[in-house]
């Protein structure tokens, strides 16, 4: 309940007011590309790609069009990667030695305030993606109305639970090349394993476990069995349950990092 509380006290306000302060200059081209990436994912990968696939009529797909079958992965996996990229520059940039943070932190705002503003931020960022890309492919008839909200929920769980670790790490990072060593070699092999683009009973034993392992591949099959319809009890806690962990290792982490490097 204190962190609860934390998380929405008035610093915590005031440091996201500080970032939509700043977003309200690039809100249209966010919109416009929140759009347009799930329009030409839909097109490239669904109309193109799929046609060809579906004419196989895999038994992996288990009787749904490639089309539907991606989607919710695109969207989890495309939530994933831009709460990483959030989380991760813009923190590091913001605690260097001329940062905002260290201009925050120079006020009565304590290092947890900028660090829960800052994640009230990231989670209204993720929301907006989440509706939008929802939105295009309820319009392309991919996604059941009645689920729709549900997979958007998924999406916001899966952007805390990358943007936590993210933020809680790139506090102490001091070099651009260190975060994008941390996307090429972690982030982006994720897509390997996540299931997103095809199932991984198509992969070896071995990498299945792996895929089992990974946090994307979590948000990935939660997301799709929840907008296909075919999600069951057992799987939807554990992977909630994985999720949540990684929410709460992440805020815990970053409390301790954001109190050591932005203490004044």
């Amino acid at each position: 309940m204190d962190t609860l509380a934390r998380a929405f006290s008035a610093p915590a306000f005031r440091e996201l007011g500080y970032w939509l302060f700043r977003y309200r200059r690039t809100w249209r081209g966010s919109i416009v590309i929140s759009i347009g990436n799930p329009l030409l994912f839909l097109t490239a990968l669904g109309l193109g790609l799929g046609t060809l696939v579906d004419r196989e009529n895999s038994a992996y797909l288990h009787g749904h069009s490639y089309l539907t079958f991606i989607l919710p992965g695109i969207l989890i996996a495309g939530v994933m990667q831009t709460a990483f990229l959030e989380a991760s520059g813009p923190v590091m940039q913001s605690a260097l030695p001329r940062g905002s943070y260290r201009a925050a932190a120079s006020t009565p705002l304590e290092p947890t305030g900028i660090l829960y503003g800052h994640l009230m931020y990231w989670t209204l960022r993720a929301t907006q993606n989440a509706v939008l890309f929802t939105c295009v492919s309820l319009l392309f008839g991919t996604v059941d109305p009645a689920r729709a909200p549900l997979l958007v929920l998924v999406a916001v769980l899966v952007a805390i639970a990358f943007a936590a670790p993210a933020a809680a790490w790139a506090v102490t990072v001091t070099r651009p090349s260190q975060i994008n060593a941390m996307f090429r070699f972690v982030v982006l092999p994720l897509y390997m394993f996540s299931g997103t683009f095809f199932p991984i009973e198509q992969l070896p034993v071995p990498l299945q476990w792996v895929a089992w392992a990974t946090p994307l591949w979590h948000g990935v099959d939660l997301g799709r069995t929840v907008a296909l319809g075919t999600a069951t009890p057992y799987g939807v806690l554990i992977h909630i349950g994985y999720l949540s962990v990684m929410v709460a290792v992440g805020l815990h982490v970053a409390r301790r990092t954001y109190r050591r490097k932005l203490y004044v």
